[in-house]
């Protein structure tokens, strides 16, 4: 009778954690805080260090560091700053995408140099596979390389069209979304030349954001004008299926560990795509986040999306709004303001 309760309570207590995960599965997606700071200047894409556990916000002239656990203002490493930002675990340098490149200590937050390139630099990887930095740009050259030890240049790839976001497969070949051509790139990193382009098909608009499930060797391609989703085999380019999202789409992602796809857009939303199976797809939520938050970066440990965007200080009575934008949500200007960093989850 004892080992018969004994049994009870644990089938008990197993059908009551698998209720729980189930009801935490189910939960909707929402802000679980936003963290400001401010600042000046224009913002792109927001980095999230799995490694070593902080955030980094290009903004200006400096960039701004995040504990990505406990959300807190780690610093701001000065005169280095750009679009995005990429870093080698290994050497502990990271790296600024800006012309020049900007290159840091990311132990001591302190610059270390700057790296002359050519192009106009926007995305940037630190690929696994080449043990390279990637520079990606929107004229030529296409791709720079970068030894991420000494800070060297090691040679250019090109591609052709305007580099945006890009997703390594780990194991020899890159992608990256070609914004103005609507395709996507495929890129032998072991002989670093061009191996295709995929068309993303005529339901597609200009791609920025890249999602990829690396298992099932599938690509989600986050498109503004029309807004749209498109799912294709990473293999041979085969569109699966096309899902609407928000307007302004400029970042996205990819998390195996709950086989979601997610694209963040200028409009204030983040679109999550439920990847039920490796045919079966559909948009699971809109989540309300702010205006201008149009790119992202995912906290893989906590199964978090990181978004950002700038809103403009209020203007004194009589005062003539910046020239430039100032700020203002969904722009990269440069006027006085808050840099506003949210942490989506469940």
């Amino acid at each position: 009778m004892k080992n018969f309760l004994h049994l009870l309570s644990v089938a008990g207590l197993s059908l009551l954690a698998s209720n729980s995960f189930a009801q935490n599965a189910a939960s909707p997606y929402k802000v679980l805080d936003t963290v400001q700071v401010m600042g000046s200047g224009g913002i792109d894409y927001v980095y999230a260090d799995n490694d070593a556990r902080r955030v980094y916000v290009p903004r200006g002239s400096q960039t701004y560091v995040f504990g990505l656990d406990d959300h807190k203002p780690m610093g701001v490493i000065t005169n280095i700053s750009g679009r995005g930002v990429a870093v080698d675990s290994k050497s502990h340098h990271g790296f600024a995408s800006s012309n020049p490149i900007g290159m840091f200590d990311t132990e001591t937050m302190q610059k270390i140099k700057s790296i002359e390139v050519q192009g106009r630099p926007d995305g940037i990887l630190f690929e696994p596979f080449s043990g390279r930095v990637l520079i990606f740009s929107h004229v030529a050259p296409s791709i720079t390389m970068i030894d991420p030890k000494e800070g060297s240049v090691l040679g250019t790839i090109e591609v052709g069209g305007a580099m945006e976001q890009a997703q390594s497969d780990g194991a020899g070949k890159l992608y990256v979304a070609v914004e103005d051509e609507k395709k996507i790139a495929v890129v032998d990193m072991k002989t670093f030349k061009l191996i295709t382009k995929y068309d993303l098909g005529s339901t597609a608009g200009e791609t920025a954001g890249l999602g990829f499930d690396v298992k099932n060797h599938l690509l989600f391609a986050m498109c503004s004008g029309p807004n749209v989703c498109v799912v294709m085999n990473a293999d041979d380019g085969k569109v699966l299926t096309t899902l609407p999202i928000g307007n302004g789409s400029d970042g996205g992602g990819f998390n195996p560990n709950t086989m979601e796809a997610f694209s963040s857009q200028r409009d204030g939303t983040l679109t999550i795509i439920k990847e039920s199976s490796p045919t079966s797809f559909a948009v699971e939520q809109t989540v309300q986040t702010k205006s201008g938050c149009k790119t992202c970066s995912l906290d893989s440990k906590n199964n978090r999306i990181v978004t950002i965007c700038t809103e403009r200080a209020p203007q004194a009575a009589g005062e003539a709004p910046p020239a430039d934008g100032g700020g203002r949500r969904g722009g990269r200007g440069g006027g006085p303001g808050n840099l506003d960093v949210l942490w989506v989850g469940r």
